[in-house]
């Protein structure tokens, strides 16, 4: 590579009607390289590949958006030419990380996801210039220090799939749970099982966002401190089941 004062001074040569060979003697350039100067001084410069532009599929960028808000971070690139998404995924859950590979993979197609296995979890993948235009939640510090707050397009996304959004945010950050108490009966004093499913955020907005979605779908949800969400009512806990599962 040359600088470009060396590259000026070898065309003034040769503007001077000096003949490339004279020019490459004197300067310890190319000839190949000052004929391609004639044409072209400077290099082009690199190109980003341009915005994909919306999600490809809304229905798994709804899921894939429940995830990135409860185990989710973007991360700058060193030397600042993209970004990487990463989605943090229990061992114990292989079924939940293939699903979000496979979310990554939907909502940008023909895009790299690769995982990083740490302890106890994998590191979910993806590298691309414009992570944080499809997640413009991204930002310095944790979410629950920030304002979390859904772009239009983003609600109407989630509005139109609440279920998958919902799913995302119990995969990343809830739980199904059997929950068992005793009832006297006839004397007797009889144990019972009951399932429900439980969310736990640091952050109110997704506290928010989350409870929003419930009622969308008709599931009654308790506050039981600033941090958990319950869902014990049997029909509700019959919608989640239904339409969200346990993790696996």
């Amino acid at each position: 590579m040359y600088d470009v004062s060396t590259r000026k001074r070898a065309l003034a040569l040769v503007a001077q009607g000096r003949s490339l060979n004279s020019v490459s003697k004197e300067t310890g350039v190319s000839r190949a390289a000052i004929r391609s100067w004639q044409h072209r001084l400077e290099p082009l410069p690199r190109m980003a590949p341009p915005d994909p532009g919306p999600p490809a599929d809304e229905c798994a960028y709804a899921y894939l958006l429940g995830l990135y808000l409860g185990d989710g971070c973007i991360s700058a690139h060193p030397r600042g030419t993209g970004y990487y998404l990463r989605i943090v995924c229990a061992d114990a859950w292989p079924g939940l990380l293939n699903e979000c590979r496979e979310a990554i993979t939907k909502v940008r197609p023909g895009i790299g996801v690769y995982t990083l296995q740490k302890q106890g979890c994998v590191a979910v993948t993806s590298y691309s210039p414009h992570w944080p235009t499809l997640f413009p939640q991204h930002g310095p510090g944790k979410k629950h220090e920030r304002t979390i707050a859904l772009e239009p397009w983003q609600q109407e996304i989630v509005d139109a799939h609440p279920w998958e959004f919902i799913r995302g945010l119990i995969h990343s950050d809830g739980c199904r749970i059997t929950n068992w108490t005793t009832r006297l009966v006839a004397g007797e004093r009889k144990r019972y099982e009951y399932p429900r499913y439980f969310f736990t955020n640091l952050s109110s907005d997704i506290i928010r966002l989350f409870t929003a979605a419930l009622d969308h779908v008709g599931v009654e949800w308790r506050q039981a401190n600033p941090r958990n969400i319950s869902i014990a009512r049997k029909a509700s806990v019959a919608l989640m089941d239904a339409h969200v599962g346990p993790k696996h």
